[in-house]
């Protein structure tokens, strides 16, 4: 699943290459996918362009341009991708596939933006978890009060990650990928989080001394802003927004490592399960 730094780098690429391009034909090819009313999602975005792109942790907000009151709400999930195509590129980010992507439809190819230039967006979905959506601005309000805070954002402060752990038994791994408490971390990052701040993911939040929960916050920070500068961790063939894979695959110190030694001290990586996903930590390093 793209966590924040992922869906990061493909709002900053892709604002690059869509923005202000007029929408000529729009096509949903599986419309349970649209988590709004099916003829208005079409009947706004058809003949229009987008304004601007922004997020909220994992999700993407479209601005539009004729309808000030409207937005696209885009959340890849598990397996969503956005492929962008022209006559000469190919430009995509989302989940991790081991197959070509390129600008033909495939049978995972749901929905279709067609633009006045001849360019076209492709929503592709092998699981089809994921949503796309238009609401209005008091609509936008009520979805995003359901993200927790964002690191790398001003409330993310550390005094805002003490009163969120202060008031929870459940492991601290499980706290971090809860998005209504912090948005934005999946399992990759909280994993590698964790690991820097030297604490084992199955410890109860509450059980965290001041420091343990300066180190996360810390970690937090540095992790993020060194994965969104590397354009993400990706896997097989994925490619970012601008057809480049991320590099931060490179700097993964547990993540994906269960049973491997530990960079750090030659120790075996353990792997369990911790909030129904797999864990990897080390148990010299992480107390």
């Amino acid at each position: 699943m793209p966590e924040l730094p992922e869906v990061e780098t493909i709002r900053q690429d892709l604002r690059q290459f869509i923005l202000q391009k007029k929408i000529t034909k729009l096509e949903v090819f599986l419309p349970r996918l649209i988590k709004s009313d099916l003829g208005l999602f079409k009947k706004i975005l058809q003949s229009n362009s987008f304004q601007e792109i922004k997020r909220t942790g994992k999700l993407l907000i479209f601005a539009l341009t004729n309808d000030p009151d409207s937005f696209l709400l885009i959340h890849l999930r598990m397996t969503g991708q956005l492929v962008y195509c022209t006559k000469d590129s190919v430009l995509a980010g989302g989940h991790s596939t081991k197959e070509l992507i390129d600008c033909q439809k495939n049978k995972h190819s749901y929905v279709i933006f067609h633009f006045s230039d001849d360019s076209k967006l492709f929503f592709n979905d092998q699981r089809t978890f994921g949503a796309l959506k238009i609401v209005n601005s008091a609509q936008l309000q009520i979805e995003l009060k359901r993200f927790g805070i964002e690191p790398l954002q001003k409330n993310f402060t550390l005094g805002a990650l003490k009163k969120i752990i202060a008031n929870h038994e459940t492991s601290i791994k499980s706290l971090l990928l809860n998005q209504q408490l912090i948005s934005g971390i999946g399992n990759i990052y909280a994993d590698e989080i964790l690991f820097r701040a030297a604490i084992r993911p199955q410890r109860t939040a509450r059980s965290l001394t001041a420091l343990e929960i300066k180190n996360i916050h810390g970690a937090a920070n540095i992790i993020l802003r060194d994965a969104i500068k590397s354009r993400g961790t990706t896997f097989n063939n994925y490619v970012d927004g601008r057809g480049q894979p991320g590099s931060f695959v490179k700097k993964l110190k547990v993540y994906g490592r269960g049973k491997l030694n530990c960079f750090q001290c030659k120790n075996v990586l353990q792997k369990i399960k911790v909030a129904g996903r797999g864990t990897v930590f080390c148990e010299q390093c992480q107390k």
